[in-house]
């Protein structure tokens, strides 16, 4: 029997169990959920994220929230959600979205069932149909503006209304 107390006995050897790591890095799985019973602070709506390093072309659609810190090119096309281009985020596409928020550059056309944010740092070079606009003091716009209300969306593509051309 090994006591603690006397000189020369060493613990007995057991060897520490492997536990599994997740890895650490981004993850486009949302579908992960934590066990039963586990602590977990929820986010109040799911969102993805391109991070800086990372470049994608093509078509963006989805039924979640998008962050881009990364360059997009293509479409994005999220109708019921908020995308946020972050001060990183370089997106040359059209965008459909309930919200767009702008804090770096998007050069094209931006459609938005609530609102447009562009940010004191943020670029936008395009047409923007939406039922609010903000424009920080510093942005860059260049592009038409065309205001609609919501759920008054234009029937067969065709405007409403011929938009304003603002330059600022």
């Amino acid at each position: 029997m090994w006591k603690p107390n006397q000189p020369g006995n060493t613990p007995p050897s057991t060897p520490e169990p492997v536990r599994p790591v997740a890895p650490v890095g981004t993850t486009f799985d949302s579908t992960a959920r934590p066990a039963a019973g586990a602590a977990a602070a929820a986010p109040v709506g799911e969102q993805a994220t391109i991070g800086k390093s990372l470049i994608v072309k093509g078509e963006l659609s989805g039924s979640e929230s998008l962050y881009i810190d990364g360059k997009v090119e293509g479409a994005i096309n999220l109708p019921g959600n908020r995308v946020t281009i972050g001060r990183n985020g370089q997106v040359a596409a059209n965008i459909v979205a309930r919200e767009i928020v702008v804090l770096g550059k998007v050069r094209g056309n931006c459609q938005a069932s609530d609102r447009v944010d562009i940010r004191s740092e943020g670029s936008l070079t395009g047409d923007v149909i939406a039922a609010r606009i903000s424009i920080e003091d510093g942005a860059f716009f260049k592009g038409g503006i065309d205001i609609r209300k919501p759920g008054n969306e234009a029937k067969g593509g065709a405007p409403a209304a011929e938009p304003v051309k603002v330059e600022a």
